[in-house]
């Protein structure tokens, strides 16, 4: 049996903060919202009496999953991307200094754009709950 990748999962405090977030900055298509709870959503998520909020987006190919639980868990928000368990999100635009042009006032970025040893233009920034998302020429 192989295996393909299905999406990549982002758990958030706001859901809905997080979909304005993803829709506004990187305009990803909201493709699905639903929620999940009961036993067997428990049992397999490992956590008692959970419900968990989810959104999809269309990150071109590659499903965004952000999903939003209840009961709340802790902060796992990484300081730094050398943190030992880091995730990060990647995105590819056409011109990442045009883009870091044009990012709303309130957007948390690392540092401005570098171009790195590899002669990729890099940057990186925090989405409304912290997670670190680089964003990279595509």
């Amino acid at each position: 049996m192989s295996g393909s990748v299905h999406h990549t999962g982002t758990t958030v405090a706001d859901l809905d903060r997080a979909v304005d977030f993803y829709t506004e900055v990187f305009d990803l298509e909201v493709l699905a919202e639903f929620e999940s709870s009961g036993e067997n959503f428990s049992r397999g998520v490992g956590v008692e009496n959970a419900t968990g909020r989810f959104a999809h987006l269309d990150g071109d190919g590659t499903r965004v999953e952000l999903v939003e639980y209840e009961p709340e868990g802790g902060e796992a928000v990484a300081e730094s991307v050398n943190d030992r368990g880091a995730k990060h999100l990647g995105f590819g635009v056409d011109d990442v200094e045009a883009f870091y042009e044009g990012l709303p006032d309130d957007v948390e970025t690392v540092s401005e754009p570098q171009t790195s040893s590899t002669g990729t233009t890099i940057l990186f920034l925090r989405d409304p709950e912290g997670n670190l998302i680089e964003v990279l020429d595509a």
